[in-house]
């Protein structure tokens, strides 16, 4: 719909109301400000659930799989076999075997429930871009070394060098009765992931001192798999699920957090929702400016109209005055959305400091910090939306103007 000249100029005069008309004004100046809020809103929100849901799968994925395969009661005998048939199954990219036990740890007086995680040699390598202290390299078979998680360091005191003492209730049993098996490590590295669980938990060490410390013998207790597309897991492995029926189950990443990944997606559509209303109200704003500017141009119109203008360059300068309101605002919107999404973290603690609550809770939200990944996909969306919706808006005023008779006006001037 290409405009003249004269559609342009008129277009543009209206969208600016002369001195007498600052009410018509101040309302289009508050239609453009809640298109922009609107359109921010959805912007900055659905970027930091998008940012949240994939930080939390590249995090927990990155530690622990696309899946794990757990062996009934806790031990996997013939697991050397089992591992080659699983790196033999099409779509699997990596396996390795893996021991996760839930033990206590004890540093001068003080006592914390760890995760013990006896890993790879391979698996250690892969944490090293996670190290904040000390050398991942010194985790060595039997050199009594091990790594643990910046906040398990930090409530127990610990510093590089120190001994964690671990503590393993299912020890040897003597005529006495059964002795904790307790063995002191030193502490080789500090290592932060970004979920708070595992920095509240873990300590690593090598996959050889793990069996040792549990008494497991040549023994595993699951084997971790990487997979070509963790979202087809569930197909990928299940031929070798059927395969291991009665030895072993196969838990991929969506089954172990399928709770926290569902609520995720649950509270995006609803966030989604509530906040395109945010931008519905806005285009009623649209509406109602154009309605009063319409009723306040009526004379105009109506020599406009004695002068030659047709009903649809009407129709196009009133839908045209409307539009651009709505298209400033969703850019000006997308401006606000990506300068706070550039800025969250400060924004954040700016908040934090003003209101002195905290508004980031790591024990809470799983994560250090808050994470924002935008989808252009989602963008468009919402742009289309905004347009869209505020394109509809302008029909009723435009065609009333367009209605609008010269002789009927004009006779009563």
């Amino acid at each position: 719909m290409l405009l003249s000249p004269f559609e342009w100029t008129i277009a543009k005069r209206y969208m600016l109301p002369g001195r007498g008309e600052a009410f018509i004004a101040m309302v289009a100046g508050i239609s453009l400000a809640a298109v922009m809020l609107g359109v921010a809103a959805l912007v900055i929100v659905m970027s930091v659930m998008n940012g949240f849901r994939a930080e939390l799968l590249d995090k927990i994925v990155g530690l622990n799989g696309h899946a794990v395969i757990q062996a009934y009661g806790g031990r996997l005998n013939d697991w050397e076999n089992v591992l080659e048939e699983v790196r033999e199954t099409p779509g699997v990219t990596d396996a390795s075997p893996l021991i996760e036990q839930p033990l206590l740890g004890t540093y001068e007086g003080r006592v914390e429930a760890v995760l013990v995680r006896g890993s790879t040699a391979e698996s250690i390598t892969e944490l090293k871009e996670k190290q904040v202290m000390g050398n991942l390299d010194l985790l060595q078979p039997e050199s009594g070394r091990v790594a643990i998680g910046s906040r398990l360091a930090q409530n127990l005191g610990i510093r590089i060098g120190d001994v964690i003492t671990v503590i393993n209730p299912q020890g040897r049993t003597t005529p006495f009765g059964t002795v904790p098996r307790e063995i002191g490590y030193e502490v080789a590295a500090i290592f932060e992931i970004g979920i708070y669980d595992y920095d509240n938990a873990y300590v690593v060490m090598p996959i050889q001192d793990a069996q040792t410390l549990m008494l497991m013998g040549d023994t595993i207790g699951m084997i971790e798999v990487m997979t070509e597309d963790p979202d087809t897991v569930g197909e990928t492995l299940a031929p070798l699920a059927q395969k291991l029926a009665g030895r072993a189950v196969v838990n991929d990443w969506k089954t172990i957090n399928a709770s926290l990944f569902e609520a995720l997606a649950v509270e995006r559509v609803a966030m989604f929702v509530v906040l395109s209303i945010i931008v519905l109200v806005a285009v009623f704003n649209i509406l109602s400016s154009l309605i009063m500017l319409v009723r306040a141009k009526t004379r105009d119109i109506a020599i406009m109209r004695t002068m030659g203008a047709t009903r649809r360059s009407i129709l196009k300068i009133f839908v045209t005055a409307g539009f651009l309101i709505g298209a400033l605002g969703t850019i000006a919107g997308l401006i606000l959305g990506f300068v706070a999404l550039e800025f969250r973290q400060s924004v954040v603690k700016l908040v934090e400091l003003l209101t002195g609550q905290e508004l980031w809770d790591p024990s809470i939200r799983f994560l250090s910090e808050l994470p924002a990944r935008t989808d252009p996909g989602e963008v468009v969306v919402i742009v289309g939306m905004a347009l869209v919706l505020s394109f509809l808006a302008t029909l009723y005023p435009a065609l009333k103007a367009a209605s609008t008779d010269p002789v009927q006006v004009l006779r009563y001037e």
